[in-house]
C-alpha cells in the first residue's frame, strides 16, 4: 500500500483496507467448497470481465497509453500471458488448478454463473460501461489491489490476497508451488493491473476534478465484489466444509 501517495490514493487505499477487512471470504476458513466454487465460478467471471466489461471502460478511455494498458491487461486475462503465464490465458490456468483440487474439467467447462455472479455482472454493466473512464478504470482494477501487500491484517496483509489463498490452498489440497502458479503470476499481473489504475487516478482525477467520484467508485465497485464473493463462499458451502 502506497505510503507517500497523495490524498485520493490515500482515501482509496482506505476504502480498499475496509473492504479486506471485512470480507468474508477473506477471514473465514477456507474449505474445500468454497476453493472449489471459486474456481467454477471465477473462470467465468475472469473472461465476463476481460472480454466485455473492461473493454467497455478502454473503448471510453481517452488516454491512449491508458486504453493500451487496458487491452494488454485483457489480452494477458483471456487470450495469452507471456510475461507471467508462459503463454496461457489466466482463465485456463484456473481451470488446471480447478482440475488439480478434484474438479472434471468438464465440470468447470459446463459450469453456469450462480444468480448472485449473475447480478454482479449487471451492477458492473453500470460501474464499467455507462460511467466517466476513470471510475471504469477504479472499477477494473479495485479488487486486484488486494493482491498488493499491506491492506488488511495478517497473512494477506503481508502477502496479498492470492498470497493468502497460495497458503491456504496449498495446506488444504496438499499442492506444491508449481501446482499454485495461477496465485503466484495472478499476484505479479494484478500488482501491474492495479498500478496502472491507481496510476491514472494519481494523474487525471484532480485534473478532472473526480477525486471524490473516483473513491465512490471503489466504494461501490468493492460493494459488488463482496457480494460476488460471499455468494461463492454460500454455494461453496453447500459443496463442503473440511475447513484450514
Amino acid at each position: 500500500m502506497t505510503g507517500k501517495a497523495g490524498g485520493v490514493i490515500k482515501r482509496m487505499d482506505a476504502v480498499v483496507d475496509d473492504f479486506v477487512n471485512r470480507c468474508r471470504f477473506f477471514n473465514e476458513p477456507m474449505t474445500v467448497g468454497r476453493a472449489r466454487m471459486f474456481a467454477m465460478q471465477h473462470r467465468l467471471n475472469t473472461r465476463q470481465r476481460n472480454s466485455v466489461l473492461k473493454l467497455k471502460v478502454a473503448t471510453n478511455c481517452t488516454d491512449w497509453d491508458t486504453r493500451i494498458g487496458i487491452i494488454k491487461s485483457c489480452s494477458q486475462e483471456v487470450i495469452a500471458d507471456h510475461e507471467h503465464g508462459g503463454g496461457r490465458a489466466h482463465w485456463q490456468i484456473l481451470e488446471d488448478l480447478g482440475v488439480r483440487i478434484g474438479l472434471k474439467r468438464s465440470e468447470l467447462q459446463r459450469a453456469r454463473p450462480l444468480a448472485s455472479t449473475q447480478l454482479c455482472w449487471s451492477a458492473w454493466e453500470g460501474l464499467m460501461g455507462n460511467k466517466h473512464w476513470l471510475e471504469g478504470i477504479v472499477a477494473n482494477t479495485c479488487a486486484e489491489r488486494t493482491n498488493v501487500p499491506g491492506y488488511g491484517k495478517g497473512l494477506i496483509r503481508k502477502a496479498g490476497w492470492f498470497g493468502l489463498e497460495r497458503e491456504r490452498w496449498r495446506k488444504l489440497f496438499k499442492l506444491s508451488d508449481q501446482d499454485l502458479d495461477f496465485f503466484e503470476l495472478h499476484t505479479e499481473a494484478d500488482i501491474e493491473h492495479s498500478d496502472m489504475g491507481w496510476r491514472a487516478v494519481e494523474r487525471f482525477a484532480k485534473l478532472y476534478r473526480m477525486e471524490d467520484a473516483v473513491v465512490l467508485a471503489c466504494a461501490r465497485n468493492l460493494h459488488v465484489w463482496e457480494h460476488y464473493l460471499d455468494g461463492i463462499a454460500a454455494a461453496g458451502d453447500r459443496l463442503g466444509h473440511i475447513k484450514v
